[in-house]
């Protein structure tokens, strides 16, 4: 069972040793990079830790992007240890939920490192769509309720 876990004292230093493959590395932000973000963004920033039942597999972080009205899919990972089991998918079914749920969002925007085909998979593999957008270095894709 996979689940979305608030981030606390207790797993902090966990998060933090999340880590994906080195091939992965240009294509993802570090968990603290991500973390010190969550917190100048505070009011906008939702930062979770991603259980499959009681073992740490991953991070995820959604958001609201003011400049552009949209709620987004900022940061996501899964540990290399844990990649290639699923965990991925439904962690990105469960962000989107929450989204819907606490805020009422009918969209999710991400953006995706060009060459990162993999994330780029999963993320269609959900729901999400290229919207033919490319801004620094950035594939943009769309989650959109009304067409999933």
């Amino acid at each position: 069972m996979v689940e979305l876990r608030a981030i606390t004292k207790e797993n902090l230093e966990e998060v933090l040793r999340l880590s994906v493959f080195q091939y992965q590395e240009p294509f993802v932000s570090s968990t603290a990079h991500s973390l010190a973000q969550a917190y100048v963004y505070r009011d906008t920033a939702f930062p979770f830790a991603i259980y499959a039942d009681k073992v740490m597999v991953g991070f995820i972080m959604l958001g609201y992007y003011e400049a552009k009205n949209q709620y987004t899919l900022w940061k996501f990972l899964i540990d290399q240890n844990h990649q290639g089991k699923g965990y991925g998918r439904e962690a990105l079914k469960q962000g989107i939920q929450f989204l819907k749920d606490r805020f009422g969002a009918e969209e999710v925007y991400t953006g995706v490192v060009l060459g990162n085909e993999k994330a780029k998979q999963l993320y269609c593999s959900v729901g999400f769509q290229e919207t033919g957008l490319v801004e620094d270095n950035m594939e943009e894709m769309k989650y959109d309720e009304l067409t999933v």
